[in-house]
């Protein structure tokens, strides 16, 4: 039996250090093992592996991709320092994942259920109101506790953002997820529609960028957590400049969500809304953004401790999986300096441990 010596300081909260720590079998532990044990020691700052709330591992611009790909994007956020995904859904069959003990741990949504013509092709499931309870209680089984729905999307029609679903077919389908012991997480990027999102009683919105005062106020009182994914926000105006002479309307209004998102944020954080990092790689961002993303959102006015919390400790509690504990797995990074005063300090890091296993190293 291997041990790995983590010398510390260990941060085991935002306000908690232990002086050291090991790594054996896979597993955390505060106590010092027999001196029997072969011990490797690292030295530096130890965070928790950092957690990447919205990203898609098996899907491209396009749709499916194949598992070589899918393994490619998985090392990059490890590599990146993203040790748990939140896969805010895909359209491909990953849980071969899981088998590996070098790739990040994901939490699942299953797959987009969107309206006909009403996302990205190939990546959702595209249904009428009539069949979205049947499916959202299908995906509530496929993911790992979350069903992910486009609440918005461009309305050719009008020319501009509009909701996907009426208010009584969200609250339908939120009460089947909720019955089938699955959170449910929305897709939202304008102002038209959040009232019924929030009336229905989704658990999470991502994006976020049409949130106002009224409607953070009342995703605040309901715990509604927000991933507002801002380094994929960076892309509405070139989306913008797309869609400009087609949809004039919907070019304003995406330019108009992009030059607010910073305010938005801030004042949703402010509010008391539950806040975390998340990047959207996967469909049309590439992985291993999440230090981009923790910058932005400092960037945003967020303190850089709170936002290292939204990245670690915080991110882990909501998703029910153990941070810095005696006997949670070893998944974490060692850095050359304290990220709770230097998120900077996150871009590369000594150490990517993984289950235990140095993954890699600078």
């Amino acid at each position: 039996m291997d041990a790995l010596h983590l010398s510390g300081p260990v941060l085991v909260g935002p306000d908690e250090v232990a002086g050291q720590a090991w790594a054996v079998d896979g597993r955390l532990t505060f106590e010092r093992p027999p001196a029997a044990v072969d011990t490797t020691t690292v030295a530096g700052w130890v965070v928790p592996g950092l957690v990447d709330a919205h990203c898609h591992v098996g899907i491209g611009p396009h749709g499916p991709v194949d598992d070589a790909t899918s393994e490619a994007q998985a090392t990059t956020d490890r590599d990146a320092g993203a040790l748990l995904l939140r896969d805010a859904g895909s359209a491909s069959q990953t849980r071969w994942i899981d088998e590996r003990e070098d790739l990040p741990r994901i939490v699942r949504a299953g797959r987009h259920l969107a309206r006909t013509r009403r996302y990205l092709r190939g990546l959702a499931h595209e249904i009428e109101p009539e069949d979205l309870v049947e499916h959202v209680r299908v995906e509530a089984h496929r993911g790992d506790g979350w069903v992910k729905l486009v609440g918005d999307w461009i309305d050719r029609t009008t020319g501009d953002l509009s909701p996907c679903w009426p208010a009584d077919v969200l609250a339908a389908g939120v009460a089947a997820a909720h019955a089938e012991g699955a959170r449910v997480t929305v897709h939202q990027f304008g102002e038209e529609g959040v009232e019924d999102l929030l009336a229905a009683g989704v658990d999470g919105i991502e994006h976020g960028t049409g949130l106002t005062a009224p409607t953070i106020a009342a995703a605040a009182a309901r715990g509604v957590a927000v991933v507002p994914t801002l380094v994929n926000i960076a892309t509405f105006p070139g989306i913008a400049e797309r869609g400009e002479a087609k949809f004039p309307a919907y070019a304003a209004h995406m330019r108009a969500l992009h030059a607010r998102r910073r305010t938005t944020v801030r004042a949703a954080f402010e509010a008391g809304v539950p806040v975390f990092v998340g990047t959207d790689g996967g469909s049309v961002l590439p992985h291993g953004l999440v230090v981009d993303e923790v910058l932005e959102l400092v960037a945003a006015g967020l303190p850089p401790l709170a936002v290292l919390d939204a990245a670690t400790w915080a991110a882990r509690r909501w998703l029910g999986v153990d941070a810095l504990a005696e006997g949670a797995s070893a998944d974490l990074l060692v850095l050359d300096a304290d990220p709770r005063t230097d998120v900077g300090a996150l871009r590369d890091a000594r150490e990517v441990v993984l289950r235990g296993r140095r993954v890699r190293r600078r």
